[in-house]
């Protein structure tokens, strides 16, 4: 699990996109167990408050539970880490494409170019 940051963005809200990644890419699979916030904390190298607002964000975006006394967990719901894994896709792809135009490249190039890679 790799953790980088770098100092142009809050370290919380690179934490969150860190985490959602971990969750969406299934390296943290539906209805795991988190590690405690200072363990966390600690594998990161950030402040366990840092990572708790971190956390807390997750919690509010439904990525991530509570249950009393046992601990934080990864959600259930399947169609929440699709939705989520789909729209990072949709972004990334738009700022991909961007790019590519800024180098002159076409959309139809840009779609050229990926089929290229592929073979």
């Amino acid at each position: 699990m790799q953790w980088s940051f770098n100092n142009d963005r809050p370290i919380y809200i690179q934490l969150v996109e860190n985490l959602k990644l971990f969750i969406i890419s299934g390296t943290y699979k539906p209805g795991e167990k988190l590690l405690s916030v200072r363990d966390l904390a600690a594998l990161a190298k950030v402040n366990p408050n840092t990572m708790q607002k971190a956390l807390t964000e997750l919690e509010e975006l439904g990525l991530i539970y509570t249950e009393r006394t046992n601990g934080k967990f990864v959600t259930l719901d399947s169609k929440l880490i699709q939705k989520c894994k789909e729209k990072l896709a949709k972004e990334k792809s738009f700022i991909y494409l961007n790019d590519m135009m800024n180098l002159g490249f076409s959309k139809e190039e840009t779609i050229k170019y990926l089929n290229k890679e592929e073979k």
